[in-house]
């Protein structure tokens, strides 16, 4: 099965925010970008089936490329960052910040989750989406999900998966 998927756009937050599973709005480029990605998009199709994280940024940009009524599912969102979400990595005074920068493959931040947590709940969904007689499917998701997806399908290893990170509005495509 051929998978497809889609990070959302980029988003209204000062650089540097952990955002995380916070439903931040998307930035004033949204259609500009939106329309690039929907371009892109367009050699993949159809989809026998779309499907998308649950929080605004990714459903908004599914909606624009023609799926304005994607499954949405949970295991689709981004890193939960606890703590420290919709802070400025710069102003987080955490002690632990500076250990969670030197490993964050593995270690949660807190009150969130860590990678591993994000990798397994992926994988879930992608085993499971495995099961269908689907050909072809559309993801709209989050540059976490991309990564995780990406290791998923080996397209290259742990220790250099955020070289692999997508762009907004980018595309990364798998086999499974």
């Amino acid at each position: 099965m051929e998978v497809i998927l889609i990070r959302h756009t980029s988003v209204d937050v000062p650089k540097g925010t952990c955002y995380g599973q916070s439903d931040v709005p998307v930035a004033a480029t949204f259609e500009q970008e939106a329309e690039a990605t929907k371009q892109n998009l367009a050699q993949y199709e159809p989809f026998d089936q779309v499907y998308a994280s649950p929080l605004t940024r990714a459903r908004k940009l599914a909606a624009y490329c023609g799926y304005p009524q994607p499954r949405l599912d949970n295991r689709l969102k981004e890193m939960y960052m606890g703590e420290w979400e919709m802070q400025l990595y710069d102003e987080i005074k955490d002690v632990r910040l500076q250990d969670w920068y030197n490993d964050y493959m593995h270690l949660p931040t807190p009150g969130g989750e860590g990678f591993p947590q994000v990798y397994e709940r992926v994988a879930a969904f992608l085993d499971e989406l495995k099961t269908k007689d689907y050909r072809r499917v559309a993801i709209f998701a989050h540059g976490g999900v991309l990564i995780c997806a990406g290791l998923y399908a080996r397209l290259f290893g742990e220790k250099d998966a955020w070289d692999h990170l997508v762009p907004f509005g980018g595309i990364e495509t798998i086999e499974i």
